[in-house]
C-alpha cells in the first residue's frame, strides 16, 4: 500500500530512487514487529484463560497501546529526514513515515479483526522445536505461573533477568566500555560525496571512469571552476591587472597544478602584454588564444579553471578550494567556486548544518512522546541515550568497513578512503526509530509489571522475561532484512543496510537485553520519578486490567516472588 501511495506521490513531486529501499525495509521490519507484539500478547492472555473477545479487548489496550506509540516514535524519527534540503533524505524521510504509520495502523485494526476470528486457531499446528541442552525440572508453582503467561518457565530470558537483577553494575560497566569501545573509530571518520568508485565495477559509467584513471590524469577532468563577476567588462585594462594579480596568487600555491584563464594562457606573456593584447580582442591573430577568450569570457563574467596536483575528493584538494574562497580577488570582482571538490564540500557542510537541528527536534518530541507513554521523567531520557550508544556503535563500523576497507573483498566493493556524508544521518533516524521500537516493547512490560507490583526491581525481571523473546525475533527478522541490503551493488545502500543489521544486532543483545534492565535496576524506584500532581499513573483503558485500586495480586504473581526471594535478587528498590 505505501509502494502505491508513493508511486501518487511521485507524480506531485520528485522523490529519490532510495525511498523505495527505505519502504521496502521498514515495511517487512516493522509490520512483523508489531505482528509479532500483538500475536504473542493475545496467545498469553488466552494462555490465562481469557475468552477470545476479552483476549483481543487487552491486547489492543496494552500490546496495541505499545504498538501506538511505537509507531510514532519510529515516525518521529524519520521525520527528521525531512528538515533535510537533500532531496534524497527527505524522500526517504516521507516514504519510512508512511509505512510506519500504516504498519501501526493495520496492527491495530486489521490484525485484531483477524485475530477475533482465528481465536484459539491461532494456536493450531505448533512448531516443535527441539532444546539444545537439557532443561531444568519446574516444580509445580513455577509450572503454574508459567501456564499463566506471565513467564516462560526456567528458561533462558527467566535465567537472564536474574543474572542481570543481582548483579547490575557487573553486567553495566563492561557492556557500556564494549559499545564505546565499537564507537570510537568513529573519532577518525571522514565525511564527503561519493565519485563512480561507488558503483559496480561492471557497468558502463564505472568502467570509464576506471579506464581513464589508469589511462590519464585524471585531476583534468575534474578541475576546480570559478565563476568571475567584474564591474564592467572583464577586458578593460583595470580588470585585467586584478585578474592577473588575482591568478598569481593563486598559481603560488603548491597544491595548483595549472591554471587556464585568458590572463595565464602562456606563461611568457606579461602583464603589459596581456594589457595590450585585450585591448582589441577582436583582432587577436593566434586562435587558440582567441577560442580561450570566445569560451571563457562574457560581458563582466569570466570562466577560470584551476588543475589540483590531487585528486578531486583529496583533501589537500578540498583544503586548496578553500584557500581559493578565501583570497580576495580585489576591489569590485567577486568569485563563486564550483566544481566536483567544492561540490562535495558544500554537500557535506549542507548536511552537517542541518543535522543538528533535526537531531535536537526528534530528541525532544521523542521524549515528550515517551513522557506520555510510560509517565516518567526518566525513562524517556534514558531510552535516547541507550539508541544513542548502538548507533554510535554502528558508526564505528562505517568508518572500519567502508573508510579503511575491512572486509571489502568479501563484501564486494571498492573502499573509499571516506564515509559517503549521508550514510550516518540515515542510519541515526532510521535506527533512532527502530531502536525505540524495542525500547517501547521492552519498557512497556516492564511498567504493566510495576503497576502490579509496586516493586522495580521485580518488574524489571518481568518485563524482561515477557519481551525477550518477542524482541529478539523481531530484531532476528529486521537483521536479516538490513543483511540483505549489504549485498546491493550500490555502495549507500550497502552502507545502510550492514550499519542497520549491526545496530540492531547490538541492540536487541546489549542495549536491550543487558545495559537496559542493568541500568534500571540500579535507578530504582527513580525510573518513575514524575513529580507532577494529579498526573494518573495508570490509563483509564487500562485501569480493569490491572486490577487498579485492588491490593491483591493474582497468585502467578506471588509464586513469581518467592522465585524472586529464592534468587535473592533483593526486595524492593
Amino acid at each position: 500500500m505505501t509502494l502505491a501511495i508513493i508511486f501518487g506521490l511521485g507524480h506531485l513531486t520528485t522523490l529519490s530512487i532510495f525511498v523505495l529501499n527505505i519502504t521496502t525495509l521498514f515495511g517487512l521490519g516493522l509490520g512483523v514487529d508489531y505482528s509479532l507484539f500483538m500475536v504473542s500478547r493475545f496467545r498469553e492472555e488466552l494462555a490465562r484463560g481469557r475468552t477470545i473477545d476479552d483476549a483481543v479487548t487487552i491486547t489492543v489496550a496494552t500490546a496495541g497501546r505499545a504498538v501506538t506509540f511505537s509507531g510514532l516514535t519510529v515516525s518521529i524519527g524519520l521525520l527528521g529526514l525531512t528538515f533535510f534540503r537533500i532531496n534524497m533524505l527527505h524522500s526517504v524521510g516521507y516514504g519510512g513515515i508512511l509505512v510506519a504509520v500504516l504498519a501501526m495502523l493495520a496492527a491495530i485494526t486489521l490484525l485484531p479483526a483477524t485475530l477475533a476470528i482465528i481465536g484459539t486457531r491461532i494456536n493450531a499446528f505448533p512448531v516443535r522445536i527441539p532444546h539444545l541442552w537439557k532443561r531444568e525440572e519446574a516444580s509445580s508453582a513455577t509450572t503454574a505461573y508459567a501456564t499463566s503467561g506471565l513467564v516462560e518457565h526456567h528458561g533462558f530470558w527467566y535465567r537472564l533477568s536474574h543474572i542481570v537483577m543481582r548483579y547490575p553494575v557487573q553486567v553495566l560497566i563492561p557492556v557500556f566500555l564494549l559499545l564505546i569501545t565499537l564507537g570510537l573509530p568513529f573519532l577518525g571518520v571522514r565525511f564527503s560525496a561519493p565519485d563512480a568508485s561507488i558503483l559496480p565495477v561492471d557497468v558502463p559509467s564505472r568502467a570509464a571512469f576506471d579506464l581513464l584513471a589508469r589511462r590519464f590524469n585524471d585531476r583534468e577532468t575534474t578541475p576546480v571552476l570559478i565563476a568571475i563577476q567584474t564591474q564592467g567588462d572583464v577586458l578593460s585594462a583595470d580588470n585585467i591587472r586584478k585578474l592577473y594579480a588575482y591568478v598569481q596568487r593563486i598559481q603560488a600555491d603548491p597544491r595548483v597544478a595549472r591554471i587556464d584563464s585568458i590572463v595565464s594562457a602562456d606563461p611568457r606573456f606579461t602583464l603589459d602584454q596581456y594589457e595590450l593584447l585585450y585591448t582589441h580582442p577582436q583582432l587577436i591573430a593566434d586562435p587558440y588564444l582567441s577560442a580561450l577568450v570566445n569560451a571563457s569570457v562574457a560581458g563582466n563574467t569570466m570562466e577560470m579553471l584551476v588543475i589540483s596536483k590531487y585528486g578531486m575528493l583529496d583533501q589537500r584538494s578540498q583544503a586548496l578550494v578553500q584557500a581559493i574562497r578565501n583570497t580576495l580577488p580585489g576591489s569590485g570582482i567577486t568569485i563563486l567556486v564550483d566544481g566536483g571538490t567544492a561540490g562535495d564540500i558544500d554537500y557535506v557542510n549542507s548536511l552537517y548544518t542541518d543535522f543538528p537541528k533535526a537531531v535536537l527536534i526528534v530528541a525532544l518530541t521523542t521524549y515528550l512522546v515517551l513522557l506520555l507513554l510510560f509517565r516518567s521523567l526518566v525513562l524517556p531520557l534514558k531510552a535516547i541515550l541507550m539508541n544513542t550508544l548502538s548507533i554510535l556503535a554502528s558508526y564505528g563500523a562505517l568508518v572500519v568497513i567502508f573508510q579503511n576497507g575491512f572486509l571489502h573483498q568479501v563484501l564486494g566493493f571498492t573502499p573509499l578512503g571516506f564515509v559517503e556524508a549521508s550514510s550516518p544521518i540515515l542510519l541515526f533516524f532510521a535506527l533512532f526509530g527502530l531502536s525505540m521500537d524495542y525500547e517501547v516493547f521492552l519498557l512497556s512490560r516492564v511498567q504493566e509489571a510495576f503497576w502490579q507490583t509496586g516493586d522495580n526491581t521485580r518488574a524489571v525481571a518481568l518485563g524482561l522475561q515477557r519481551s525477550g523473546g518477542i524482541i529478539t525475533s523481531a530484531a532476528l527478522i529486521v537483521i536479516v532484512v538490513s543483511a540483505s541490503f549489504a549485498t546491493a551493488d550500490v555502495i549507500l545502500v550497502k552502507a545502510l543496510g550492514l550499519g542497520m543489521a549491526l545496530a540492531v544486532l547490538l541492540d536487541a543483545t546489549f542495549v536491550r537485553a543487558l545495559l537496559v534492565p542493568a541500568t534500571m535496576r540500579l535507578l530504582g524506584n527513580l525510573n518513575w520519578w514524575l513529580p507532577f500532581a494529579g498526573v494518573q499513573r495508570h490509563p483509564p483503558a487500562l485501569a480493569e486490567y490491572m486490577g487498579e485500586g485492588e491490593s491483591e495480586i493474582d497468585t502467578a504473581q506471588a509464586t513469581e516472588d518467592e522465585l524472586l526471594k529464592d534468587a535473592n535478587v533483593g526486595g524492593k528498590q
